[in-house]
C-alpha cells in the first residue's frame, strides 16, 4: 500500500477513536465470549503485555479472577485510556496503562520493561492498514515475547454478519478509490453517539499465518467465537517458530 494512503487510514482511525472514545467505550462493557476464552488459559502468575487496550476492559477481568503478574495496558486514544485508568482496581493493582501508537516505529520504547509472557492484540491488527505495517508491529512483538511465551490476537469477520456487511461504505466518501487500498480493505459506518468512520481490514486463515510464519512465528491454535453464530471474531495463538511448520485447524486452540 502506498505509504501516504496508509496515513490517511490511520489518521481516519486516530480521529476516530479520539472523537467517540466515550461511545465506543459504552458499547465494550463486557469481554466477548473468545476473548473470555483465551482469558481463562493465561497463567495468574504471567507478566501480559495488552496491545490497543482500550478502555481497560480486560484488564478489569484479569484482575477479576486473580491475576497475578504484571499487566501494562497500551492504546493510542487518549480518550479511552482516561476510562481505563479512571476504573483501574485499586492502587495495589499491578497494572499500568501508556499511550503510544502501534504504526510508530519505536512504539516499544514506551514500554519500561522487555520480555512478556503473553501478548495479546484483540481485535488490533484489523486496523492497521498495509501488510508492511503490520509485519513492523508483529516483528516488535516477536522480540518482546519472552521464549515460551504465546501471542494471543483476534481479528473481526464482520463480513460474517448481514448487519454489519451492509454498513461498509463507499471509499469515495474519504476521496479515496477502491483501487488505492489492498484487497480486504473496507470502510465501515459508525452509529452510536454520532456518525463516525474507520478502516477495517477482513483477514483469512491463510493471511494471518503467512504473517505468522514471515515474521518468525508459528500457529498454534485457532477459533471462531462472538456474535449471533459465534463466527464474527477469529482468534488465534501464536509462538516463536522453531523452524517447524504446524498446521492447525479452526478448532485447534
Amino acid at each position: 500500500m502506498n505509504a501516504a494512503i496508509a496515513q490517511r487510514l490511520l489518521e481516519l482511525n486516530r480521529q476516530f477513536y479520539q472523537t467517540f472514545a466515550r461511545p465506543f467505550s459504552a458499547t465494550r462493557q463486557r469481554l466477548q465470549p473468545g476473548v473470555r476464552r483465551i482469558l481463562e488459559s493465561i497463567p495468574l502468575q504471567a507478566n501480559i503485555l495488552d496491545l490497543g487496550c482500550g478502555n481497560g476492559e480486560l484488564w478489569q477481568a484479569l484482575y477479576r479472577r486473580g491475576q497475578r503478574g504484571s499487566y501494562i495496558g497500551l492504546d493510542f486514544s487518549p480518550g479511552l485510556l482516561e476510562i481505563a485508568a479512571a476504573n483501574e482496581p485499586g492502587s495495589e493493582a499491578q497494572a499500568s496503562f501508556i499511550i503510544a501508537d502501534l504504526a510508530s516505529p519505536v512504539w516499544e520504547a514506551e514500554l519500561p520493561t522487555a520480555g512478556y509472557d503473553r501478548i495479546l492484540a484483540v481485535a488490533v491488527l484489523h486496523h492497521m492498514p498495509g501488510e508492511g505495517l503490520r509485519r513492523q508491529v508483529l516483528e516488535k512483538v516477536h522480540h518482546l515475547l519472552m521464549p515460551g511465551g504465546l501471542f494471543i490476537l483476534s481479528v473481526w469477520q464482520f463480513l460474517n454478519s448481514p448487519r454489519l456487511a451492509a454498513r461498509i461504505q463507499p471509499w469515495e466518501h474519504i476521496g479515496l478509490h477502491a483501487s488505492q487500498v489492498d484487497p480486504g480493505d473496507y470502510l465501515l459506518d459508525w452509529r452510536h453517539g454520532g456518525s463516525g468512520l474507520r478502516y477495517v481490514h477482513h483477514f483469512s486463515s491463510q493471511e494471518l499465518e503467512h504473517l505468522a510464519k514471515s515474521t518468525g512465528f508459528q500457529v498454534t491454535g485457532s477459533f471462531y467465537s462472538d456474535g449471533e453464530d459465534s463466527r464474527l471474531g477469529y482468534y488465534q495463538t501464536w509462538q516463536l517458530s522453531t523452524g517447524d511448520s504446524t498446521e492447525v485447524g479452526p478448532e485447534n486452540y
